[in-house]
């Protein structure tokens, strides 16, 4: 197995190993989990995937998510991200499926949203509609080693809230319905993550979260926004221009990542498949303490 960085302290692309070895052989499992682990991004180029290789692959990290209600693909393993309607026509600009996709464009980490937050996400690209549509990414590892002292120790207790509608809801009102408001009330997390494998610290922010404990809204709000500006500036984001056939997984836990948009006059087809955090990947330094 090859690795070849991607960005400066993050990403590699995974040459010698695909992802159907990794489904497959415990090696290569053994290998690419390590390779995670340190480099929070992966890049497979030019995988024969398809849906049941991507499930595959991805369980090897543990146990999978159900795709939430009212999104294409509710109630499988895979989120299905795309502007193509159920009657195979590309929907209208102005259609909640392209909505998604703007609120994806937010930068936003999956799943934090949910009472169990994600280990990892796994992206298929299906269907491409040319050179738009990059996904960026940056880390949230490095962007907690660059924070002053000082923050470091106010954050290491924090809790933020964070709610699935709160990030829909800047893109417009309607977008997260009813149902998804009732079934995805808001959740409370650390603002760090700790890495049970190498003990590092990443900074734990999304579009989703909008609180602070102990603070008052308009502080909390500006101090998230601080820490997202630090944490996504140019210098440190890797953008991803896709190609048929690729394959990327990044660790939610360290990641912050978004869409870029496409001419959505155009299909485009992407497949998720989202690994559920375990207590094995640290999720109980993210849990605060119930007093």
């Amino acid at each position: 197995m090859e690795l070849v960085p991607l960005a400066q302290g993050f990403g590699v692309e995974v040459r010698g190993v695909s992802v159907l070895d990794v489904a497959t052989d415990a090696e290569a499992y053994k290998a690419v989990r390590a390779a995670f682990e340190e480099h929070s991004l992966l890049l497979f180029r030019d995988q024969p995937i398809a849906d049941d290789i991507q499930v595959a692959y991805s369980r090897a990290f543990g146990p999978l998510e159900l795709t939430k209600a009212v999104s294409v693909g509710a109630g499988s393993f895979y989120s299905r991200l795309t502007n193509v309607g159920p009657d195979g026509a590309i929907v209208p600009p102005s259609h909640r499926q392209v909505l998604v996709a703007q609120a994806n464009a937010l930068w936003h980490t999956d799943s934090s949203f949910k009472k169990t937050p994600a280990l990892a996400s796994v992206l298929s690209a299906r269907v491409l509609p040319g050179a738009d549509g990059d996904t960026e990414f940056t880390s949230t590892r490095l962007a907690w080693e660059r924070l002053p002292g000082d923050l470091r120790a106010r954050l290491q207790d924090a809790v933020a809230t964070h709610s699935y509608a709160n990030s829909r809801d800047q893109i417009h009102p309607d977008l997260a319905n009813a149902e998804e408001r009732k079934a995805l009330p808001p959740v409370r997390w650390r603002m760090n993550w700790l890495n049970p494998t190498n003990n590092r610290r990443a900074l734990y922010i999304a579009s989703h979260a909008y609180a602070i404990d102990g603070m008052d809204d308009r502080d909390a709000r500006q101090l998230l926004a601080e820490l997202m500006d630090e944490t996504t500036k140019r210098e440190f984001v890797y953008v991803h221009k896709w190609h048929q056939g690729d394959v990327v997984m990044w660790d939610n836990r360290a990641m912050l990542h978004r869409g870029r948009p496409w001419d959505y006059a155009r299909e485009r087809s992407m497949v998720r498949t989202t690994i559920s955090a375990t207590a094995a990947d640290g999720l109980d330094q993210v849990t605060p303490t119930v007093h």
